[in-house]
């Protein structure tokens, strides 16, 4: 069937363009006209569906150099149980025209989608989804939040409704049974009075997703467990009133409590799910709805998506400050908590830069707005977060092909466990029937559905509580992988600023040789003599002035204090102004110079009165962040720019033994590259703007972020409170995230593949040992409980890079305050 798409596309620049694109389109097998607008921008294309479809159209386009103009949405759904529902949404939106990517995630309920806007729409979107039988809730981002809630509480009321109603007239039935009670008219006939108008309504869901399913040529779980109970209804029917069967056939209370415990089990699932989340929920929750603006000189209150740029905001204590901005007036102590992760309020004064979503503590603050809406630094973690929510680690696809197997696969053991006990091995009809029940209702795909996507829902959630921002699945992976960590020195291990760090006075006092080393550095805007004016600041030691000042470049500085001739700078230049000094002092020099600092002479009237050891210190916690690395077994590398001499001081002080030194920031990705090509899987820890080729050449790369100020779109972590002892943090949880998945992998295939030959009655010849329908079911609704809750637990790990800082800090201070809890 012939269809025609139009791509909006980005990149053309002349008619050569536009040739270039008509020719990679019109090569492609099944595409019949193309036709480029080079001034629109657009590619009207004429194809044939069964051959070619729009994804690959674009795909086409995209390598031909070209940009396609897409658009994402993240639609909120309801109504999914297994993995085969998340194949079934999947399918439907890919085949809605002018979908590119798609991916449903089964924990989250959510469906990420990239689409082409000039073909389909969400409204087009919203009608292939319930087509095939979900709910759609809404755009993520809507005020859709309340509907959602309603239509979840909703669910789990009619869910808790329906096992309530199945167990309370499934147990007294099952009693009877068991417990063989002689009543005065035929039991058949009361069970199947009692049972039915329970039975019709606690199964009603489960078989009208069957029949979805079904009808959209789907087999999934709600098939399964419907032919399991079908059949046991069925079977007690023909026996109740002896139609073939006999009245030993009578599986009313089986029927009634298999149905219930797969509604128990989904209602503890759905219950679970709907914590995965909730991460996510408390970081929306932090967006203010309205803001105090002056307007013409009034405060009026407005709602948020009203505040424009530039908009002057008023903040009162105690409220979240509503936009990304700068303090134009007021100062007061801010609660970053709940986006950096740092307990201590900061204090933000005139000129300071303030974030959206964090709470002003003790005073008003006016504001000038410079970012809004989807601009603000808290919605681009949300974003962030929710998309690597939504992303599918590579090891999903193991559960992905196993599950478009699965149940085909359970239903041919069904069947085959059936003849083989009726007609091969001479069983009794009644218990090859229980056998074919039983490995019906054991079976449970969803559990391998589930593996995956909660434990990356709960633990990138996770990590944005603790400050480190995960960006995709294949982070999450990777990360229990890499071999060697290379680390940017200047900004990451170390402060980025040179400070003072020895101090020498010959004849002097140290407040008088810092006095007269500030007076005449402070002239000066080299950063070595801003590190000693700051540092004689920070003393409270005051400055003279100083006349006849003049700079020599790359040596030193001079000039007239108080009359005398007073010189700082390298110990070269001290020399060619006549000032000589004996060995003692040179070997002074000598051991500071080793430890790969930079020296500044001072002299006063042609006499020597001391020096300053000047470096960039090591940041505070590095020591404790590469101590938990080589926990890791991790090859640690530093890269600088600095000289050999400079960088080994460092690494030595804090344990690295692999040093590149004189690399140029140009160079660092090219040092990356080298170490893959050599095979070992590399981390990069960078500043995320210097060191952004670096970041993105690296298998996996950690940003650090500087508190608010954050590098969204550089790295595959980012550290939000801009503390290299983060870096192991990220490490241990995204290691701690892949076990807890294949944990849950590992209990998911262990489940089936014990029980699905037990509920067949592998051993009943040995050891007459036969699952009972009912305890099957059980098993099944239990398992994937099991797998949501395990990954729940990731919701109290702490990083043992986190619990060291916390203790080290003294823990009360470091309580966490997540999120504003």
């Amino acid at each position: 069937m012939k269809k025609e798409a139009r791509f909006n596309i980005s990149g053309m620049t002349c008619a050569t363009c536009a040739q270039t694109i008509e020719k990679a389109l019109a090569k492609i097998d099944g595409v019949t006209k193309v036709q480029v607008n080079l001034s629109s921008e657009t590619a009207d294309v004429e194809f044939d569906d069964k051959k070619v479809n729009p994804s690959e159209l674009a795909r086409a386009v995209t390598e031909a150099g070209y940009g396609i103009r897409t658009e994402n949405a993240v639609l909120k759904i309801g109504g999914m149980t297994c993995a085969t529902c998340v194949a079934t949404i999947e399918n439907a939106l890919r085949k809605a025209d002018g979908t590119t990517s798609v991916n449903v995630n089964l924990g989250a309920e959510k469906a990420y989608v990239t689409f082409n806007p000039s073909m389909t729409d969400i409204p087009n979107l919203r009608q292939a989804i319930e087509e095939v039988g979900y709910q759609y809730l809404g755009l993520e981002g809507e005020e859709t939040a309340e509907l959602e809630q309603k239509a979840r509480k909703k669910d789990l009321r009619q869910k808790r409704n329906r096992f309530i109603v199945g167990f309370a007239v499934g147990i007294p039935l099952m009693a009877m049974m068991y417990l063989h009670i002689v009543l005065p008219f035929p039991t058949p006939y009361l069970m199947l009075v009692v049972s039915t108008p329970a039975f019709i309504y606690v199964s009603h869901p489960i078989f009208k997703a069957a029949y979805r399913a079904l009808l959209n040529r789907n087999l999934n779980m709600d098939v399964m467990y419907s032919m399991g109970i079908g059949v046991a209804y069925v079977s007690s029917l023909l026996g109740t009133f002896e139609i073939v069967l006999s009245r030993e056939f009578l599986f009313y209370e089986a029927a009634l409590m298999l149905a219930s415990f797969l509604t128990f089990g989904r209602y503890l699932e759905a219950r679970a799910k709907g914590k995965t989340s909730e991460a996510i929920k408390k970081l929306v929750g932090l967006q203010p709805k309205n803001a105090t603006v002056i307007r013409n000189g009034e405060e009026i209150t407005l709602p948020i998506e009203d505040v424009a740029i530039d908009n002057e905001v008023i903040v009162k204590p105690g409220e979240r400050i509503p936009v990304d901005g700068t303090v134009t007036k007021g100062s007061s102590y801010v609660d970053e908590s709940m986006i950096t992760g740092e307990p201590i309020p900061a204090l933000k004064k005139e000129n300071s830069n303030v974030v959206g979503g964090t709470i002003n503590k003790n005073s008003v603050l006016r504001i000038r707005a410079s970012r809004i809406g989807k601009d603000t630094v808290l919605a681009q973690i949300i974003n962030l977060v929710e998309t690597a929510q939504g992303a599918k680690p590579p090891v999903q696809r193991i559960a992905d092909r196993v599950v478009r197997y699965f149940i085909p696969s359970v239903l041919a053991i069904a069947i085959l466990s059936f003849v083989i006990w009726y007609f091969i091995a001479g069983y009794t009809l009644l218990f090859s029937l229980t056998r074919l029940i039983s490995v019906l209702v054991i079976a449970c795909p969803c559990a391998l559905g589930l593996a995956t996507p909660t434990a990356v829902t709960v633990g990138i959630g996770r990590g944005a509580e603790l400050g480190i921002l995960i960006r995709n699945g294949e982070a999450l992976e990777l990360s229990e992988k890499i071999t060697t960590m290379v680390f940017d020195k200047t900004g990451t291990l170390t402060k980025g600023k040179p400070e003072v760090t020895d101090l020498k006075a010959f004849g002097v006092t140290e407040e008088e040789l810092l006095q007269t080393a500030a007076s005449i550095e402070k002239n000066s805007s080299h950063p070595i003599a801003e590190a000693v004016v700051r540092y004689a600041k920070n003393r409270n030691i005051k400055t003279h002035n100083i006349t006849d000042f003049d700079t020599v470049e790359g040596k030193g500085v001079k000039g007239s204090l108080n009359g005398r001739l007073t010189l700082a700078g390298n110990p070269a230049f001290i020399r060619e102004n006549g000032v000589n000094y004996d060995s003692k002092f040179a070997d002074k020099i000598s051991s500071i110079e080793k430890k790969g600092k930079s020296i500044i002479v001072i002299a006063s009237d042609s006499k020597l009165i001391g020096l300053i050891g000047i470096a960039d210190t090591l940041k505070a916690e590095a020591g404790a962040a590469i101590d938990e690395l080589r926990k890791l077994n991790l090859e640690l590398v530093m890269v600088t720019g600095d000289n050999e001499r400079t960088a080994r001081a460092i690494a030595d002080n804090i344990g690295i033994n692999t040093v590149l030194a004189g690399v140029l920031p140009a160079e660092k990705a090219s040092e990356v590259k080298r170490m893959q090509s050599e095979g070992k899987l590399v981390s990069f820890v960078g500043d995320g703007i210097n060191d952004a080729p670096a970041l993105a050449q690296a298998d996996v790369g950690i940003a650090i972020g500087t508190g608010t100020d954050i590098a969204i779109e550089s790295g595959d972590m980012i550290l939000m409170q801009g503390q290299i002892i983060d870096a192991a943090a990220a490490i241990q949880l995204g290691r701690k995230v892949m076990s807890r998945i294949k944990q849950n992998l590992f209990w998911a295939f262990a489940y089936n593949t014990a029980l699905i030959p037990v509920a067949a009655g592998v051993l009943y010849p040995f050891f007459r040992i036969a699952f009972r329908p009912e305890l099957a079911g059980f098993a099944m609704a239990m398992s994937s409980v099991t797998v949501v809750t395990l990954s729940l637990l990731l919701k109290k790990y702490m990083p043992p890079a986190k619990r060291a800082k916390m203790n080290a800090s003294g823990g009360n201070t470091t309580k966490e305050k997540r999120f504003g809890a």
